[in-house]
């Protein structure tokens, strides 16, 4: 039977309430996903999902809803880190040089990835990882870390021996380093410092030169204190600190809340 044509106004209310539902849906996933990141940082992945739904103004039906268990929900977590970070990667490859772009994305990884010790000990615990949602993202993000470190080895901007693997475990301790060390500033510089080992070796007449790139008075390796970004250090004047006004801004009002030494 061929159906009626709808009455003037049937057709306008069909055909725009489903994408409404829709965005709603997809707005109230974000909500739990961004809560129970910020659960699972800071208590760990063994909070309840009642909790998470209570944290995100939501009903316990919406939570299961999108994540029926709780592996579910910590797998999408992870997940949505590791994409992030994997968006990460292809910023810094179109933006800075081949050497500067993987260490600015290994900070960048340890940046984000201090203070999250629960979730990083979820990967590693026995819930059966990865399943696939999390692999894929996991295999994404290995791809564009090696592209990374392809293209650094190709410019000669790190040791030919450096594996992905060892950047991903560097990643891992440079995040506890920065995670035990209570100034903020010096556990950047010691960060620095493992990633500048990284870097080839300059070519040299005579092996026993010291090194000879300039380094501030302040430790911070010719780094920005605030974002690690590498700073053009001038032969003659004071040595920079920070790359730019937003990082001496940001450190000043973190100065005048307490937060770091103001030394």
């Amino acid at each position: 039977m061929i159906r009626p044509f709808p009455r003037r106004g049937e057709g306008l209310r069909d055909t725009t309430a489903a994408p409404v539902e829709r965005a709603d849906a997809r707005r109230n996933r974000e909500i739990v996903l961004r809560t129970a990141a910020r659960l699972f940082a800071e208590d760990g992945p063994d909070v309840s999902l009642g909790l998470v739904a209570r944290r995100a103004g939501v009903g316990a039906g919406t939570v299961y809803r999108h994540f029926p268990s709780k592996d579910v929900l910590v797998e999408a977590v992870l997940a949505d880190h590791v994409e992030n970070l994997v968006a990460a990667a292809d910023r810094w490859a179109t933006r800075a040089a081949p050497g500067d772009a993987l260490l600015g994305f290994l900070f960048e990884v340890i940046e984000k990835s201090t203070g999250r010790r629960h979730l990083c000990d979820a990967l590693t615990a026995d819930r059966s990882w990865p399943h696939a949602v999390l692999a894929a993202a996991s295999r994404r993000f290995h791809e564009a870390l090696d592209r990374l470190l392809r293209n650094a080895k190709r410019a000669g901007a790190v040791n030919a021996d450096v594996r992905v693997d060892d950047l991903i475990a560097l990643g891992v301790g440079g995040a506890a380093l920065r995670s035990a060390h209570r100034d903020r500033a010096r556990g950047t510089r010691l960060v620095w410092l493992l990633l500048d080992g990284l870097r080839a070796a300059p070519v040299t007449k005579d092996g026993s030169l010291r090194d000879t790139v300039p380094r501030d008075r302040h430790g911070t390796a010719g780094h920005c204190l605030e974002c690690g970004t590498r700073l053009h250090v001038r032969a003659t004047g004071r040595p920079p600190r920070y790359c730019g006004p937003t990082c001496r801004q940001r450190a000043r009002r973190r100065r005048a809340a307490g937060m770091i030494d103001p030394r």
